[in-house]
């Protein structure tokens, strides 16, 4: 018989490793979205608020289908109750057998921190295994670097590295290994890229950009890496405009303009060959959503162009442009307006069809962020744009942060969040298929280990 001392101790010892264990990787009993308003309430709200789990466009990719698995896997930003603004990054797939989601798992607990800058990105290796690149806000708030520990399963994640990294968009080359986009916080926030095959060291590590603050939305296509890029004035991240773009064919030893001229990095100046317009002198803002690629290659940019970044109607109408690339030319057209600068949305290049998910009309909170979603296609390589359907109609609250998995598949075409845009609300993550006619929610409330999400259109 133990004597009672050493049964106490094995006790607390069995205790601790089960505790250690489940404050590693549990699950949450449902799909929680976190809610976040950023800076005071204005006349017309706040410079943005609502759902966030799926915020924001220059934290890419947070959705990768994977054909072995046949799972689409997914990151957002979760939270501990309805409540409570308490971020966790959270991840999970949707089973394309089974149309059923699992109970999502916390890969790291952000212990109090509310802001959805710190939410994670995704990238899948060719042996399977799930990489989750989490933000950081500079040396006080590191980044971390997750792997799955074992191929294509999101039961448990080991720590790969602590790192200086804002906003990481990670991207996987086979034969190759990382390419990395992040930021870091200097004079302001500068651009930078990092490659590498383990995703604990980092051979290349370039600054890109240095003009006293950028935001990038990067990706690869066949061989190439590039990126598009605003720049704040004065390093006012509430004034954002200009566009820029950048390529390298060598992992990011060195760039280039889209003609393919060398560039020496990082930029300094605002006036720059890789500027592609100057909004600056049109007074304009420029708020940067997605990038694709069209059948030729080209980059093709979505994003918001409008007046001022104080929301409501008095700073004017919030236009959305498809940029395109043709004939040596850069081409801007007009797809259609929304209310607020983070009405963010996704583009989806197809063989015949150009496609712009996002919320385009007026939702319950008129002049907060987002709104309803819709569909807007292009059969002519983004000339002129029609709205075929409404994706989401008589929302209780606003939709935003629109976002297109890697690899879509037609029943999991666009992930996306919603919340009220005035007040603190519940956050719901949805899905649409490919034709944007059905759309599910997510379980927010989960007692099963899986389940199908809740088809509500």
């Amino acid at each position: 018989m133990l004597k009672r001392p050493l049964l106490v101790i094995l006790i607390l010892i069995s205790f601790v490793n089960c505790f250690v264990l489940y404050s590693q990787n549990p699950r949450m009993d449902g799909y929680k979205g976190i809610w976040y308003s950023s800076g005071p309430s204005l006349e017309y709200g706040y410079k943005f608020s609502g759902g966030v789990s799926t915020f924001a466009s220059w934290h890419r990719p947070i959705a990768i289908y994977s054909p072995k698995a046949r799972k689409t896997f997914f990151v957002y930003g979760g939270t501990t109750n309805a409540d409570e603004r308490h971020l966790l990054i959270m991840i999970s797939y949707f089973d394309h057998k089974t149309h059923m989601v699992p109970k999502p798992v916390i890969v790291y607990d952000k212990m109090g921190v509310r802001e959805p800058y710190d939410n994670a990105s995704l990238a899948i290796d060719d042996k399977g295994f799930l990489w989750v690149f989490i933000s950081g806000y500079n040396r006080t708030r590191p980044g971390f670097i997750y792997k799955s520990s074992n191929p294509y399963s999101i039961d448990s994640f080991e720590l790969v590295r602590e790192i200086e990294m804002i906003s990481p968009q990670p991207w996987w080359i086979d034969g190759e290994g990382f390419v990395l986009f992040y930021s870091k916080l200097s004079k302001g926030l500068d651009m930078w890229c990092a490659s590498g095959s383990d995703g604990k060291s980092w051979p290349i590590d370039k600054k890109l950009v240095s003009m006293g603050g950028n935001l990038q939305i990067g990706d690869i296509h066949e061989g190439k890496i590039v990126t598009v890029f605003n720049y704040f004035p004065k390093g006012d991240i509430d004034s954002q405009t200009n566009l820029y773009f950048l390529q390298s064919d060598d992992l990011g030893m060195t760039w280039k303009t889209i003609e393919g001229s060398p560039l020496q990095i990082p930029l300094t100046d605002v006036s720059n060959e890789a500027l592609i317009r100057n909004f600056e002198q049109e007074r304009k803002e420029v708020y940067l959503s997605d990038m694709d690629f069209d059948s030729h290659g080209n980059p093709v940019i979505l994003a918001i162009i409008s007046s001022s970044s104080v929301p409501g109607p008095g700073s004017g109408s919030r236009d959305w442009f498809v940029i395109s690339r043709k004939d040596g030319n850069w081409n801007f057209t007009k797809v259609c307006e929304s209310t607020h600068n983070f009405d963010r949305g996704s583009i989806h290049i197809g063989d015949s069809e150009w496609k712009v998910i996002g919320p385009t009309e007026p939702g319950p909170q008129k002049y907060g962020t987002g709104g309803e979603v819709a569909l807007w296609i292009s059969r002519n390589e983004g000339v002129d744009w029609q709205k075929v359907t409404n994706v989401t109609i008589n929302s209780i609250n606003n939709n935003s942060f629109v976002r297109h998995p890697v690899n879509a598949q037609k029943d999991f075409f666009a992930l996306w969040t919603d919340g009220n845009a005035n007040e603190l609300s519940r956050s719901y993550l949805y899905f649409t298929n490919e034709k944007c006619n059905k759309v599910w929610m997510l379980p927010y409330e989960m007692k099963e280990n899986s389940r199908k999400p809740v088809r509500i259109r």
